[in-house]
């Protein structure tokens, strides 16, 4: 159960934090502009770049949270 909290208390707010940043990113850059040309093998849609750009996002962000909770736990530890 420990662990569950642990993993919804990085989980939930690096979810908010990303959605956040993904309006924040594309209020200044044009989704269009990351697609690339109709000719490249891997053409995206606007929903498919909105979709990918999110998970980067919130796994980059998730990242940061777990070493932070690790770290602050080993401190913990630590002073016991």
């Amino acid at each position: 159960m420990r662990r569950i909290i642990r993993a919804l208390s990085v989980l939930w707010p690096s979810f908010i934090t990303a959605g956040v940043l993904e309006m924040l990113v594309f209020a200044v850059v044009d989704p269009q502009t990351l697609m690339g040309s109709p000719e490249d093998p891997v053409h995206l849609s606007r929903q498919a770049v909105y979709t990918v750009t999110f998970f980067v996002f919130w796994g980059v962000i998730s990242i940061g949270g777990w070493i932070t909770a690790i770290l602050a736990q080993e401190a913990y530890r630590s002073r016991e």
